[in-house]
This record gives C-alpha cells, structure tokens and sequence, in this order.
C-alpha cells in the first residue's frame, strides 16, 4: 500500500491528470446520458451536447497520455540508482540498465582534471561515453621498475577510469595505491593492472575497455593511440622546445608564445576504437584542459580531426575559464578557438561553451600571483567564425581553486541532444523523457545550491557597513593582531603563575629568572602602549573639543558682527 500512496505525493505531478480525467469522464457521461433522456431537441441544444461530449473526451484522452508519460518519469526516477542516497527505497529497477544503455553517444577529447570534470557530469545521463586521453610522459624520468614493466604514461587513463566509477573516493585509492617494496618502486596500482589485463586480454586497446566492466565503470577510456608520443613546442622565435614540462619554462625565458604544437613521431597510429566511436557519436566534446599538451595533441594525430570534421555529431568546445601560465599567457576566448582551427582545421568547433560565472575577486588574485588571469570573452569575434555561443554559470571554487562545474557542462551538453531529438519529432521517445527528468532535476539542484550560497554570503554582509565591506581585510587583520596579543598576554600570565609557584617551592632556575624578567618586561611594554594609546586618544579628544570652541566664538562672531549690519541698514 505505501508503494501505490507514494504515486500520490506532493511532486508526483499525476494528481492534476486524474482529476482532468475524472471532468472528462463526467462530460463524456453527461452527454451520453442527455443523448439518451431527451426525445426531441433543437439545434441548439444538440450543438451543446456535441460539445460537451467532444470536450470531455478531450479531456480524457489528453489526461490518459499524460498519466503514461508521468509514470514512465516516476520509474524512470525511482530506478535511477546513481545520484540516490538511499538505494534500500527503490522500489522499481526495470528501466535503469536498459535506458542508460539507450542514452545519447558522447566523446570526450582532452586529459588532465579538465577532461574528468565533464565526465563526471556526463555519467548521470548516460552510459555510452567514450573518454579519448592524451597518452605522453610528463617529461620525468621513469622509475627502473616502469622500464622493466614497459608502461606506457597512463596518468589520464587513470583518471578518466576514477572519474567514469561509482565510487570515485574508493577507485582514487585503488589506482594511486603505490608499493612499499623497493622492487615495484615508482609503480601503482593502477599501472600493474593495466600491464596485467593487456597480458590476459592480448591487446593493449581491448584490455582497456574491458577494464571498464570489470571495475563496474560508466563508458570506457580511450588511449589516442598505443605509441609512444613526445608532445613538442616551436615558439615563435623559432625554439623548438621536445620536451612537454619544459614548455612552459621555455615560453617564458624566451618571451616568446608557442606558434604551434606538433607529436613525435608524426606518422603515429591511431588507436583501435577511436575512429569508430567518433563516427558513431552524438556529441563531440573539446576541452576543457590545457590547451596545447592536452587537448591539441589528440587532434594532432593522424585521422582524428579529419573524423571529427566530417561527423554529423554536434562538436562543442567547453572554454577555459583561466589562462595558463606558459601556454595561454594573455589568451582570449577566441585565441583559444582559433588555436584549435589552426591545427586541426575548420569545421572542428560547431559550439562554444563560456563561463558567465562571477568569482570572488581574492581567488583570482591569487591565480594573477601566479601569472594567470581570466579569460577575456571577445565574443563578436567568436561570432564572426561562425561558432555558436552558449552562456553558462560554470565556475565553481573547491578546495581554493577555481573550477569547472561538471552539473552545469554537462546539461548543456545533453541540452542540445535533446532538443535535436524533440526537433525530430521524438518527444515521446523513452531517451527524451529521461533526459528531460534528468536535466530539470539538476538545474533545480544547481538553483538550490547557489541559493544557498547566496545566503550564506547575505548572513555574512548583513549588518556591515559600506566602510566594512570596502576595508573587509583591513579590519580582519587589525582583529588578528587583537587576538594574537590577548593570547600573548594570557600564555605570558601562565608562565608568571608557574613560575609564582616555583619561588615559593625554592626550585626556580637561572633561566626561569630570566623568563621571568622577560615576562615582566613584555608586560611592561604591553602596558605602556596602552598607556601611550590612552593618553594620545585623550589628546585628539581635547584637541577636537578645543578646535569645536574655535570654530563656535568663531560662528558667534560672524553672526554678531552680521546683525550690526542689518540694523545700520
């Protein structure tokens, strides 16, 4: 019974359909019934009848598709176990596997946090996601272990694979996991694994996706190809820089941006999987990431661009909210677009995706310290290119860093598949309702959570004075310094109590004599600016006060000597 009373709760949204039924059920039978009684009747009269009867089987109808559209969300809803707290209330699990299994085809290219911020955000829509990663060391030399265990770099690998994973917490310990034993130094988990699936698999590609059933994860991760890659830099000055970590601190001994990026060797293979999933996709996803040593290089080898050019899929490039230090030194959003034309060609971006977010002012000071700054949106020129723009809030703060919000990229991402499929008259198709559902409930979450962030920031500004907000940090500082001296003077009190204590035992040392003479003297001094403070405060008061007298005879004067004035007049 408390399952079929749960179909009558508040936000249920199937109330109102009952009742529109139960109006055109009793139209429908009033006029029946009227048909039935009356022997004869005019013209009039009919034409009410017709009406009646033809509103209430409207009513009816429209009622009746309703109710099966609302009970397919509310399974839809109950089965989905993915952003469920509570898994013991589900009652209903007979479309969840079938209907993410039918969910919309998306690629994602890049690597580093950036790629796993947007897959994080896609797996609550849908299970066929393709991760394609960057697979090029960092520049450091590998442990004797990882060359005697032949790994390739797979650090992306291993971060698509905690980001595509149920428990995220739970796979980030399991692939990070490092070995106590000198013999597996340098080595992971995650490392053995993958070198230990591609002995049982045979294939380096097969073991990588069918690590993604056995670990239980969303989608699967792609290597842009199986060989060994160094990502190089020619600057405009004519440097070329063979090494990925040393890019950055080249570009800024030479003041000079990078003119353009290129692997090595260039005749690299594709890895098997990465064609065929680009073709296939629905939506193809650039960035965001850094630009040229994670997202550029994948476009970089041969016939992957070409693919994504030719796709009928939507291509959407999520932008960067900042500019990176030794990459993107001063970069707008369109220096960003046209980087990417310029090495993989046009047709490559159909949208772009842009933060419209406010952000605290001191997490991007801090990000300046470091030589970065916001990026400028120059969005006409954008515009000129062709490319079009979607504004969204998608920056958010995590651990004192400013970020990506994955809620916010991946509705919009979905947004344009489901509207693609409404525009082919797909509206009652199971995907679109699923993504309706999913797409409204998160918007109400992402609502929720800056509502409550607004209050947070309101409770804080409330009382405080235009003056406080203005010298905010000021003031915080002056009430640390107020602090830390009250503190002082409480463990200097401490001391001289213990040290009371020794004098009357007779243990006290030749150094506690001299902490002791210190104690008094910072007391002392403590004393005396305090003091000072009293006595200068009071002189600003009589000065003040004698300034007030001045200003009064003065006044009194002027007034005096002004109605001498008038009655000479």
């Amino acid at each position: 019974m408390n399952g079929f009373f749960k179909w009558f709760k508040s936000g249920a949204k199937i109330k109102r359909w009952i009742f529109l039924m139960l109006i055109g059920i009793v139209l429908v039978c009033y006029g029946i019934a009227k048909v039935l009684v009356t022997d004869e009747m005019g013209f009039m009269e009919l034409a009410k009848i017709i009406f009646v009867f033809v509103l209430g089987f409207t009513f009816t109808i429209i009622s009746i598709i309703c109710i099966q559209r609302r009970t397919l969300e509310i399974l839809v809803e109950e089965s989905d176990t993915r952003d469920l707290e509570d898994k013991s209330k589900v009652k209903s699990l007979i479309f969840n596997r079938k209907i993410y299994n039918q969910g919309p085809k998306v690629v994602v290219i890049g690597g580093g946090a950036g790629l796993n911020t947007v897959l994080r955000g896609l797996k609550n829509y849908t299970d066929n996601i393709t991760a394609i990663v960057t697979v090029s060391d960092y520049g450091e030399q590998r442990s004797k272990s990882k060359q005697d265990l032949g790994t390739l770099p797979l650090d992306d690998v291993k971060g698509s694979y905690v980001a595509l994973a149920a428990n995220e917490n739970e796979m980030d310990c399991l692939m990070n996991l490092t070995f106590k034993n000198p013999k597996l130094e340098g080595l992971k988990f995650g490392d053995i694994y993958l070198t230990a699936m591609k002995e049982a698999v045979g294939d380096f590609s097969a073991s990588v996706e069918e690590s993604s059933k056995i670990l239980n994860m969303t989608g699967k991760v792609l290597p842009v190809t199986l060989d060994q890659i160094k990502i190089c830099a020619e600057l405009e000055d004519g440097t070329v820089v063979e090494c990925k970590d040393k890019i950055p601190e080249m570009v800024s001994q030479k003041i000079s941006k990078i003119n353009r990026i290129f692997i090595s060797p260039t005749n690299t293979r594709v890895a098997p999987g990465v064609i065929e999933a680009i073709e296939d996709a629905d939506a193809i996803v650039l960035g965001p990431g850094s630009l040229y040593t994670n997202v550029i290089p994948n476009l970089l080898v041969p016939g992957v661009s070409k693919a994504i050019r030719e796709s009928s899929a939507f291509k959407v490039y999520v932008s960067n909210i900042m500019t990176e230090y030794g990459q993107t030194d001063s970069y707008t959003l369109y220096d960003h677009i046209k980087a990417i034309i310029d090495h993989a060609g046009k047709g490559i971006i159909d949208y772009c995706i842009y933060d419209t977010g406010e952000i605290v002012p001191e997490y991007i000071r801090q990000y300046n310290k470091g030589g970065e700054e916001l990026v400028e949106q120059d969005v006409s020129k954008v515009k000129e290119a062709g490319i079009k723009l979607i504004q969204r809030n998608m920056s958010t703060i995590e651990n004192g860093r400013i970020r990506h919000n994955s809620d916010a990229i991946a509705t919009s991402i979905i947004q344009l598949i489901c509207d693609d499929m409404k525009f082919r008259d797909m509206q009652n198709d199971t995907r679109v309702i699923l993504l309706d559902s999913k797409i409204k409930d998160t918007k109400k979450k992402m609502k929720n959570n800056q509502t409550k962030s607004k209050k947070k920031k309101n409770k804080k500004r409330s009382g405080n004075s235009k003056f406080f907000e203005k010298y905010n940090d000021r003031i915080q500082a002056i009430q640390d310094s107020e602090s830390n001296r009250e503190k002082r003077i409480k463990e200097i009190e401490k001391i001289s109590k213990v040290d009371n204590k020794k004098e009357k035992t007779g243990k006290k040392s030749k150094e506690n004599e001299k902490n002791s003479k210190n104690i008094e003297m910072q007391k002392s001094e403590i004393r005396q600016k305090k003091e000072n403070n009293r006595q200068s405060s009071k002189i600003d008061v009589n000065k003040k006060r004698e300034e007030g007298r001045m200003l009064e005879s003065r006044m009194e004067e002027t007034l005096r000597r002004m109605k001498e004035v008038n009655k000479n007049k």
